[in-house]
């Protein structure tokens, strides 16, 4: 359903011909011109080092500011500025029961997704954190599965399944042996739950009819999904415990940029990139953003950065192309495993 009409447009927007999104007139440059080169340089690079920084981010954010209540400012300031903007493209409003799957959506998203990440980010280096979430594929597969979605794995899917637990494993194995604290369970659980919580979101939205556009779509979620984080926020006691005049300089920056860099500026390169690039090409962000957060996390933050480390990525991430490519063979490009919500 949503796959086929992300086919059609893309198709449209490769022809060259002026075209309507979102009520105003867009003219895309033809395929293979300097501009259009260099958008997709542009794009890519937001989409791959932006998200990648997005771990490293949320974890200056949360030296000052509570993790839940951070979150709820991000996503909430973000979804009304892109919620502005569709209006203002000629974005027919919604109607108060269109707001109710986004709204749903929206809440197990970012509350469940992003809310357990930043609360875990408080015990866990962001670059493991980055790694951990780089298994929402895997999660999104299983859950397909046993939705009904995936009538059968094929056997490059299952063996990506298995590597990528087991890089998993790796990852959680030093620590479990030697007992020596480097890594903290609670809080790599809660990125995995987290992480699960996203992939049945996902899962439930491939499922149900959300609205036409993806913008406002998005930013109806992001304004759910930070309500209910502020709500969160209030309930565990964050809100009743913050001051303003507490928050360092450092963390409202991290604050800023997640908030117009992670949630506005890359998420517009993305979609912009599904428009006019093959599925497969996008995705190969799910392989650079870990990276570039453990590197990240390692050179600015003086995280760790042990052979285990590098050992449990590289599995992960072969575990995760050997899902996509075989869920790719078994039911076409059109219906790759989609993990657009791996950045943070």
């Amino acid at each position: 359903m949503i796959d086929d009409q992300a086919v059609k447009i893309r198709i449209l927007l490769r022809s060259g011909e002026l075209r309507n999104i979102g009520g105003r007139p867009v003219v895309v440059p033809a395929q293979g011109s300097a501009s259009s080169t260099a958008g997709l340089v542009t794009a890519f690079a937001a989409v791959y080092l932006i998200w990648g920084s997005t771990y490293l981010g949320i974890r200056y954010a949360i030296e000052t500011i509570p993790p839940l209540l951070m979150m709820g400012m991000r996503h909430l300031t973000a979804g009304a500025l892109l919620y502005a903007w569709a209006r203002w493209c000629g974005t027919p409003a919604p109607r108060w029961r269109e707001w109710v799957r986004p709204a749903a959506i929206g809440a197990v998203l970012f509350l469940g997704g992003h809310g357990s990440l930043a609360w875990a980010e408080q015990r866990v280096p962001s670059g493991i954190a980055a790694l951990l979430v780089a298994t929402l594929p895997m999660w999104i597969v299983v859950l397909a599965r046993m939705w009904g979605t995936e009538r059968r794995l094929s056997g490059r899917a299952l063996a990506g399944l298995v590597l990528g637990f087991l890089g998993v494993a790796v990852l959680f194995g030093p620590d479990a042996w030697r007992h020596n604290g480097e890594l903290n369970p609670l809080g790599a659980g809660a990125v995995l739950a987290g992480t699960f919580a996203w992939a049945a979101g996902t899962i439930y939205m491939r499922n149900v009819k959300m609205p036409e556009s993806p913008v406002l779509s998005s930013a109806m979620q992001m304004l759910a999904g930070g309500a209910a984080l502020l709500v969160a926020a209030s309930v565990t006691g964050e809100a009743g415990h913050f001051h303003f005049a507490a928050v360092t300089a450092r963390s409202w920056l991290a604050l800023a940029y997640l908030t117009v860099f992670g949630s506005i500026i890359a998420f517009t390169a993305y979609s912009w990139l599904h428009m006019v690039a093959s599925p497969s090409r996008v995705a190969t962000y799910a392989y650079v953003n870990p990276v570039v957060a453990v590197l990240l996390g390692w050179a600015l933050a003086s995280e760790p950065m042990g052979w285990f480390t590098v050992l449990a990525m590289v599995i992960i991430l072969a575990g995760v192309a050997l899902v996509n490519s075989g869920h790719r063979k078994e039911h076409g490009a059109r219906r790759e495993v989609e993990c657009e919500e791996v950045a943070a």
